[in-house]
């Protein structure tokens, strides 16, 4: 099978992630990277990169504990957010545009490497995950969290797969949050590799608000609504809901949804 075109599906993410409005979704999410922080054990006045950084949870958790933190990602819309957020708690942190896949900095620059929900989503993930290693001194730390495919995250996407078919012969992105992926891309340059299931809790009012908000957005949903047709995106629709209802804990009134994760700590040789 030949290798898939990533130079074109990278450009196809890119608009994904910059329509609709992430941060708007993005900022629910800042306890995942104040959690993060802790695991990775972030440490003042170490050196640290967030890739694929978005609205930056990672960085700003980072940056909470003094560290000295450079966010990165390759849409500049979500690093403005990012930007806002650091300037709003006057925090100094450094931004700048840049591909997982292709980090512009040298060899063992940083003392640990995060990302929230990000990483996970480059194309290829042979190159993102060697690019990762690369930059990191040996001993360092590399913290993930990562959807997992058994989680609501990783069934939302195969939801819409089935309406908007990803491209032929992509790696699902969910395959980040299983463990033997993990040791698949980073266990040969690996002291060790830790993982731990965790929750995020989605809470809206409702499926209909959940839907509605993520569709307005979360680039992901409101570009697979815009390439349906009318009856395509009712189709979608249906099936996000019985989605949302079936995994939904908080019965009639209220809708929490849980989202497991996988909150991992690599320690580089």
């Amino acid at each position: 099978m030949s290798e898939p075109d990533y130079a074109a599906i990278k450009v196809r993410q890119q608009g994904t992630w910059a329509s609709g409005d992430f941060a708007v979704i993005g900022v629910t999410l800042q306890m995942v990277g104040e959690s993060l922080a802790e695991a990775a054990d972030i440490r003042a006045g170490q050196q640290v990169i967030d890739i694929a950084a978005g609205n930056g949870n990672a960085t700003l958790a980072a940056a909470h504990r003094f560290a000295k933190v450079t966010s990165t990602d390759y849409v500049p819309a979500l690093l403005e957010k990012g930007r806002a957020r650091a300037a709003a708690e006057g925090l100094a942190v450094e931004f700048q545009v840049a591909d997982a896949e292709a980090l512009p900095f040298g060899d063992a620059s940083f003392d640990a490497a995060l990302s929230t929900f990000g990483i996970m989503f480059a194309p290829n993930h042979a190159q993102s995950s060697s690019e990762m290693l690369r930059v990191l001194r040996p001993g360092g730390r590399i913290g993930m969290a990562n959807w997992t495919p058994e989680g609501f995250i990783g069934q939302l996407f195969k939801t819409i797969g089935q309406h908007v078919p990803p491209p032929a012969g992509l790696k699902s992105p969910a395959m980040w949050g299983t463990e033997g992926y993990l040791n698949e891309l980073f266990g040969a340059q690996a002291a060790s590799i830790q993982a731990q299931r965790k929750v995020f809790n989605f809470r809206y009012a409702s499926a209909a608000h959940w839907l509605q908000m993520f569709r307005d957005f979360y680039g992901p949903v409101h570009k697979a609504f815009a390439a349906l047709d009318e009856a395509g995106a009712q189709a979608l629709e249906r099936d996000l809901t019985a989605l949302l209802e079936r995994c939904n804990t908080a019965g009639a009134a209220s809708l929490i949804v849980p989202g497991e994760y996988l909150e991992v700590v690599i320690v580089k040789r």
